[in-house]
């Protein structure tokens, strides 16, 4: 704290204004249903088939890369 009583906030803190807007704007999060479980079944069935579709394809990209430098080894 500073001599004068005024508390130091970090650069992207915000200041009284948006303090007063999350505590009377925002509202609580507890009143959301489903916003930790991430909403509705369809949607994490969808994430994790996207999921699933992720790593497949990185899975795809190492062994590309993989095969080109052993190609590169034995050429």
């Amino acid at each position: 704290m500073s001599e004068d009583g005024a508390v130091s906030r970090a650069p992207g803190e915000g200041g009284r204004l948006l303090s007063w807007a999350f505590r009377h704007l925002a509202g609580p999060a507890e009143g959301v249903q489903g916003a930790v479980q991430g909403g509705s079944a369809e949607a994490r069935e969808a994430w994790k088939r996207d999921l699933t579709e992720r790593k497949r394809y990185t899975r795809e990209q190492r062994e590309r890369r993989r095969a080109a430098r052993e190609a590169d080894r034995k050429g």
